[in-house]
């Protein structure tokens, strides 16, 4: 590459084509067009290195924007093609390291730098993504704890977003249907990474949304480098995530890094293997309470049943050890005997029916009833917030309206188209209220309802 500094110090042999007065100047257009060539044949391949100033990307999609540092600038663009595949956002302030190639603009006479690619410095890319990312999602409240909801305890149907090909998604049926036989899976395949597998993840989870009964879904996929694992950091999966009627689970195989899709879900699972104990451990403790509240009472029922057992063996031996006595009282034995079996048989029929209503209100707390009711109460709700909102709306137009009424019957724009003026001094400071205010020959203006009139006072 020829550079300026490299030419003799000796004046150069004088071209006669060039140096004839006769000769055809250049035009603007010719000159700029050997400045590009010579530009963009010798500058062909550069990086620089500065900071990011008046960056702004057009409607386009080209991006736009200044290179700086303390003693120099350079303007610079990315066209649409290029800035389309950029993992961060170019901000203000931002330094990077600008690689491409200079060129000359020649409409304005300018020389810039068209970029090919744009590194953060000192920062990886995928990383300042991250980051921002991260920061915006959080003021948008996305990661508040408050939005984040209970997995349901006795799931019916379960929903699976993750790909076919790994093993992730043998883990979690093999563990759903092993520790929840009863329970549905619904298996979605998407792509986890590469090009467009967000935009994959996306569809997937709102297809899964819409699937009827689902309770649960679990989003994930097995461990992997943070570029495989990047579509879960993709903004627009976030918000499906945030917007899905149901808990979500992130279960990304690491257990180190977290990505955005482990922030906004419910839950964060450390394995797909894991997402799957998380939703059937609610129903183990579930079904586990309500078999040891039937041990409970059946051990309750058997204490009764040899307490009752043990006060007739031991009756019994009483009335053993007098035979002529039992002979003599063998009808009150009978009657004796009669009443402790009534007892018995009474006790027993109290501890069943304990037992039944037990049963009864284990029943009522069914899971499905307990969601249908939820459901109607949601719906009830619903309606009468929109017709709320609707009576609020018109009471607000109509509180508008005769505001606006007022408003314009006070405006002093309508005491002026009624025929009445203002009178002020020349200079628009001070309005005139009496006529010992101004002198013969003193300038003023007089507002009136469509337009002003410049006058002079001759006589007061």
């Amino acid at each position: 590459m020829d550079l300026f500094d490299d030419l003799p110090f000796d004046d150069p042999p004088v071209d006669e084509d060039v140096a004839t007065p006769a000769a055809r100047p250049l035009t603007i257009s010719e000159l700029t067009a050997r400045l590009k060539q010579l530009v963009e044949r010798g500058f062909s391949g550069v990086a620089v290195e500065g900071e990011i100033s008046n960056c702004r990307q057009w409607s386009s999609g080209h991006l736009y924007f200044t290179l700086k540092d303390d003693y120099a600038q350079i303007r610079a663009v990315m066209f649409r093609t290029t800035a389309r595949l950029l993992k961060f956002k170019p901000e203000d302030g931002a330094r990077v390291v600008a690689r491409g190639r200079l060129s000359v603009y020649e409409v304005k006479g300018e020389y810039q730098l068209v970029c090919d690619a744009l590194e953060p410095q000192g920062l990886g890319a995928l990383q300042l993504a991250f980051d921002q990312l991260k920061r915006r999602l959080q003021a948008d409240g996305l990661f508040d704890a408050a939005r984040k909801r209970p997995l349901p305890v006795l799931p019916r149907r379960i929903g699976v977003i993750t790909s076919l090909d790994g093993a992730a998604v043998r883990d979690v049926v093999r563990v759903l249907t092993s520790r929840h036989p009863t329970a549905r899976v619904v298996v979605r395949a998407a792509r986890v990474q590469g090009d467009g597998a967000a935009l994959d993840l996306v569809r997937a989870l709102r297809a899964m949304a819409r699937v009827p009964e689902v309770d649960v879904v679990i989003i994930g996929r097995g461990g992997g480098s943070a570029e495989d694992l990047w579509a879960f950091n993709d903004e627009a999966l976030a918000r499906a995530i945030a917007a899905c009627p149901v808990p979500v689970i992130s279960a990304v195989g690491h257990e180190t890094d977290f990505t955005i899709a482990d922030f906004v879900a419910d839950v964060r699972a450390a394995t797909p293997s894991n997402a799957a104990e998380l939703v059937v451990d609610r129903a183990d403790n579930f079904c586990a309470r309500i078999e040891r509240a039937e041990q409970r009472l059946s051990s309750a029922l058997r204490q009764l049943t040899d307490r009752r057992r043990h006060a007739a063996d031991r009756l019994d031996s009483r009335l053993r050890r007098w035979p002529t006595t039992i002979v003599m009282r063998d009808r009150d034995r009978q009657e004796l005997w009669l009443r402790l079996q009534h007892a018995i048989n009474g006790r027993t029929a109290r501890a069943g029916q304990r037992f039944e209503a037990w049963r009864r209100r284990l029943e009522r707390r069914d899971i499905r009833r307990v969601t249908a009711e939820l459901r109607t109460r949601l719906v009830t709700g619903d309606s009468r917030l929109r017709a709320l909102v609707v009576r609020h709306r018109h009471a607000a137009e109509t509180r508008v309206g005769e505001l606006a009424a007022r408003l314009d019957s006070l405006s002093p724009l309508a005491v002026l188209g009624r025929g009445y003026a203002v009178c002020w001094n020349d200079a628009r400071t001070s309005i005139i209220r009496s006529s010992s205010a101004v002198q013969p020959g003193d300038a003023v203006r007089v507002t009136l309802a469509d337009g002003e009139l410049g006058c002079r006072v001759e006589k007061t």
